[in-house]
Formats: C-alpha cells, sequence, structure tokens
C-alpha cells in the first residue's frame, strides 16, 4: 500500500459518458512536487480529445489540488481526493475557449488505478 504522501500513479475511466468516451490521469511525484497530466477522448475518435495538466498541490491527508490548462486553451481547478485505490476527482472550467471539451470536465469521476 502507498504511503499517504505518494499520489504517483496512472488512473483512468474507459466508460466515462455512459461508455463514449475515456479519461486517462497520470501523476508523477517527486518528493513534494507533484504534477498532474490528463486526456479524454471519445471512443468512436469523433470531436475533440483534449489533453492537459498543471502542477498540484497536497491540501489535506487524502487530497490535491491543481490548476489546469487543456491543449484548447481551456484553463481550471482540479481537486482529487482518494477512494481505496482508486481517485475522485472533481474538475471545474474557469476560462472557456473550446466548448466541445467540457463534456469531459465534472464533478466526482472516479478513476481505477491502472498502474
Amino acid at each position: 500500500m502507498c504511503s499517504d504522501n505518494d499520489w504517483a500513479g496512472e488512473y483512468g475511466n474507459e466508460n466515462l459518458l455512459d461508455g463514449k468516451a475515456a479519461f486517462q490521469l497520470n501523476i508523477e511525484q517527486s518528493g513534494n512536487v507533484i504534477e498532474v497530466s490528463f486526456n479524454a477522448a471519445y471512443t468512436d475518435a469523433h470531436g475533440t480529445a483534449p489533453d492537459g495538466g498543471g502542477q498540484a498541490k497536497i491540501t489535506g491527508k487524502n487530497t490535491l489540488e491543481f490548476k489546469w490548462e487543456d491543449s484548447f486553451s481551456n484553463l481550471g481547478t482540479a481537486t482529487i481526493r482518494r477512494a481505496g485505490k482508486d481517485i475522485i476527482v472533481s474538475m471545474q472550467t474557469t476560462r472557456v475557449e473550446d466548448s466541445r471539451c467540457l463534456a469531459f470536465y465534472g464533478d466526482n469521476m472516479r478513476l481505477k488505478r491502472v498502474k
């Protein structure tokens, strides 16, 4: 089991939007420096496929927060909470440049650890 301070890992949800999309998130950590990256796409490859990320900070025993920017210049904030081996991600958009990406960002997205 990971220590409370170890967030590194790859997480995903292949059934986002009722199975129409997939969302993957990677957390890399070196000491207290934490980088979060993500990507999302529709399973049939239509529409947008944003990727993005940002630097995160530990804000509680089981919580990370980060500001993100995606490849379509949308900006937002996000919170990641531990849920056993999985994580719960909530993403809020603070600047919308391309609204086609908004379907991928929401509250309480459960992502399972894949690595």
